[in-house]
This record gives structure tokens, C-alpha cells and sequence, in this order.
């Protein structure tokens, strides 16, 4: 079967989850390449079989190039700890899972096979177009979509699970499109992440070389008070030539003052420091 074909039916057998973002009225029928809500609004799969909830273009610097560097070094391994920890948190029955900015779709990915044979239905969207069309390459049973996370395109109550790695959040449409007892799983970086490719690309005396998430935290726990967080860090080692990879996956090359590394000092980063925290609540 045709992967634009898969994707819709997908949507076909999953119509419940999906809302109009023009009405916020239910999408309630499928017509040969479209979705048709309720009100008689109607957005086209594309030729890559995802939906474009985006009334307009994105406003993303994150593009092509950006993303498959991402993919290389996903796929050899450095975020797999940290999928480990979120799979560990979800509960082992069927799940509905929404992964917010899911990018190049590496991370919903790896947790489908942490998670294999438990009759999950995964969904992940993202706002960069890039990133999305990337997605629908995966071998993967899941759907993927542009969408925007201040106006989710989805219907209250319809997702069991909201993950989020390294994203923006919205706390009031992820406690709306969770279910009651819903699980929400953030994952943001600590003062550690990438340190050393920090420390190469600017000056100790840099705001970039330094990160606190306090910020993050303490909203997070205004919004959710009996939230948990736990600490995953470890050092990935770098495979050979993938340093390059490793910088252009990541927005902190982009900052104002960021050095312009040699090859002798790309060659000298053979291994990095994760350092990351999950930040796990239930809906209430």
C-alpha cells in the first residue's frame, strides 16, 4: 500500500481525533483527498499524504538540512536514553499519542518500537513543513501532519499521551486535547546539554554558552503542582565525521557571536554530554 494511502487511512479510522481549525467544529467525513467538517470546511491531503492546518506559511527558520542532520545523529543513538526514559512513564495499554514538533518524526519513531505490539495510535505534527514531509518518509504506522500548537487541530479529550521534546508548550490546549488522567511527558535541556559544543561556539562570557531552565520549570509546576521530574544525562559519544551533523542539527550555531568552528576543532568533538529533564504531570 502506498504511503499517501496509509495516511489516509489513518484518518479515516481516526476521524474522532481531528477538529477544523477554521470552526473548531468536528471533522466528520472523509471525501476522496479531503476532510470535511461539519460546517462544510474542507482541507486536501497533500501529494505526501499529510494534512496543512496552517491557514497560512510557517514562520520557521527550521529547514531541510537542519532536520536530516538531526535524523543522522537520532539514528545513531542520541536521543535513545531519553526515549527510554518517556517510554518507561506511559502506561502499558493502547495508547493515543500526540508528539508536539515532532520534526522529522526520529523520536515518535523510536518510541514505536520501544513500544511495539501495544496497539498505540501515533499522531505528530510540527509547524516546520521540512520536518513533516521527512516524517512521512518513516516506516512507521503513524500520521503526521502541519499544525500549529497554539491552535491545536484536534478535539478535546482525544489524546491519552502528549509528548513534547525541546519544543514550545502550551499548557491550556495540552490539558484540552488530553484525556481525563492524561499524561503529559516534557522533555527540556538542562544547564549541561551539548556543553562542550556550547563552549566551543562562544566565550564563557556569553549569555549562549550558559542555559537555566528554571523558567520552564517553575511554570511547568505552576500549571501542573504535583508534577514529577526526572534527570536522564549521559555522554554520547560522537560517530566519526558526524560532528558537522551534530551542529547543524541544533539552533545553537544560530545565536548572535557564534564561532565559525575549524576542522581540526570539529575533529576534536568526539563526544557530548545529554543532560536533559523529563517533566511528567497528569491531567487533573
Amino acid at each position: 500500500m502506498k504511503k499517501i494511502e496509509k495516511q489516509r487511512q489513518f484518518v479515516r479510522a481516526h476521524l474522532d481525533l481531528f477538529r477544523c481549525p477554521t470552526c473548531q467544529e468536528p471533522f466528520v467525513q472523509l471525501e476522496e483527498n479531503s476532510i470535511v467538517c461539519g460546517r462544510g470546511h474542507r482541507i486536501d491531503f497533500n501529494k505526501h499524504g499529510y494534512l496543512h492546518f496552517l491557514k497560512g506559511a510557517a514562520d520557521t527558520e527550521y529547514g531541510r538540512e537542519m532536520f536530516l542532520a538531526r535524523r543522522q545523529l537520532l539514528d545513531a543513538g542520541l536521543f535513545k536514553p531519553i526515549i527510554q526514559a518517556v517510554a518507561e512513564r506511559l502506561s502499558q495499554r493502547p495508547l493515543k499519542i500526540l508528539d508536539v514538533g515532532t520534526g522529522e518524526g526520529t523520536p515518535l519513531a523510536q518510541l514505536a518500537t520501544l513500544r511495539a505490539g501495544q496497539g498505540d495510535s501515533l499522531l505528530g505534527f510540527d509547524i516546520a513543513k521540512a520536518g513533516v514531509i521527512l516524517a512521512t518518509q518513516l516506516d512507521l504506522d503513524a500520521f503526521f501532519c502541519v499544525a500549529d500548537l497554539r491552535q491545536l487541530p484536534f478535539n478535546d479529550q482525544a489524546f491519552d499521551t502528549v509528548i513534547e521534546l525541546f519544543s514550545p508548550s502550551d499548557y491550556a490546549e495540552f490539558n484540552r486535547v488530553l484525556a481525563p488522567d492524561g499524561t503529559l511527558v516534557k522533555v527540556i535541556p538542562n544547564a549541561d546539554y551539548l556543553v562542550e559544543l556550547r563552549h566551543l561556539l562562544y566565550s564563557q562570557d556569553d549569555q549562549h554558552a550558559h542555559y537555566d531552565n528554571s523558567r520552564v520549570r517553575e511554570l511547568f509546576a505552576r500549571h501542573y503542582p504535583d508534577s514529577q521530574v526526572q534527570r536522564v544525562r549521559y555522554r554520547f559519544a560522537l560517530p566519526a565525521g558526524m560532528a558537522a551533523a551534530l551542529v547543524e542539527m541544533t539552533p545553537l550555531h544560530w545565536g548572535r557571536g557564534a564561532k565559525q568552528l575549524t576542522a581540526s576543532e570539529l575533529a576534536g568533538l568526539q563526544a557530548v554530554t545529554v543532560d536533559v529533564s523529563l517533566l511528567i504531570a497528569k491531567k487533573s
